[in-house]
Parts: C-alpha cells; structure tokens; sequence
C-alpha cells in the first residue's frame, strides 16, 4: 500500500481519514414525518404479526391432536415439536419479511412501518432474525421497560433497535404515493 496525494487516505481506501462511519440517514429534527406515531403503530403492527405467526401454529397444534386420537395417542408423540417448530417459524417469519423487497413483516407493511439501519439501508435476512430473537430476550427481562425506552429517544428506537443499529421508519412519508392519473372526457 502506498499513501496517495489525496489528503491522507491509502490508495487501495483501506485507511480513510473520516472513520469511514457513514452519517446517520434519518434525523428526527430534520424530519420529524419519519417518526411520528412510529411507536403506536409498532404495537398494532406486533399485534398483526403475533396473529400471522399464531395462525399457522395453532393448526399445526390441532393437527396434532386430531392426528393423535386416529393414532389411538401415538401422534402426540409430535407435540414435543411444536414450541421449537414455533421458534423456528417466528425466525424465518421475521428474517424473510424484512429481509425482503419492503423490509417489513406484513404486520409493519399494514402500518406504513419499514425497518432501515441507522445509516439509511435495508434490513436483511440475519437483521431481521436477531431483530426478532433480540425483541423477545428483551421483553422477556425488562417487559414494559423496553417500551418506555422509545418514549425517550428521537428516533423511538426500542432497546433492540438501539443495540443492532436500526430504526423504523414511517415508510408512507419516505415513499410517498403517487398522484393519481387524470382522465379527460
């Protein structure tokens, strides 16, 4: 590596005189739209999410049971399954819809909400699954504390958000709609 004429930086930009940390994207003095109501509509969006995530497993558990009486008990042997086929699911749920086009679960997409880093990009996969399994150790220990954390940042970032780096963001206000077409007579 040598180091170039540009002011301090190597050639090959392994080294750069900034820190090479990328600026914050979303900043709640500048735009406040992207945060406003972003904590109520994460509680109506969990609460769509907890039904998408209950629905299947439910019907899995009765499958269970029925399957379980034609068997004379022998398909209960299968409910020793559920609670980590429940995890299982909950963890590919929440990888796959924010790892996906919208970075969203379909309980966000329903509330106008997007996951987004801290520095402006999409969520992914592996975000999305520690999002998920970083939410629930938190609720699990500090339960009402981990609301109370958004009441006091600009970003409403929950302790979760905060540990990995992201943010939520009202996606209507980043992307709005549209006009609609004009048809003349």
């Amino acid at each position: 590596m040598s180091y170039g004429n540009d002011g301090g930086t190597w050639r090959n930009e392994a080294w750069r005189s900034d820190g090479g940390v990328p600026p914050h994207a979303f900043d709640p003095s500048m735009q406040p739209d992207l945060f406003r109501g972003v904590l109520t509509r994460r509680v109506f969006a969990f609460l769509i999410d907890l039904f998408v995530l209950s629905v299947p497993v439910i019907l899995a558990v009765i499958f269970i049971a029925v399957f379980g009486l034609v068997t004379l008990g022998l398909g209960w042997a299968l409910f020793w399954i559920a609670w980590p086929a429940s995890v299982i699911w909950a963890i590919v749920y929440y990888g796959a819809c924010i790892g996906g086009p919208s970075s969203a679960t379909i309980g966000m997409r329903v509330m106008d909400l997007e996951l987004r880093t801290w520095y402006g990009a999409p969520g992914y996969f592996v975000l999305g699954a520690t999002h998920a399994v970083l939410f629930w150790i938190t609720v699990s220990f500090l339960s009402p504390f981990v609301v109370l954390v958004g009441l006091f940042n600009g970003r409403r970032r929950l302790l979760h958000d905060i540990i990995l780096g992201t943010v939520i963001i009202n996606s209507s206000v980043r992307t709005p709609v549209a006009p609609a077409a004009r048809t003349s007579y």
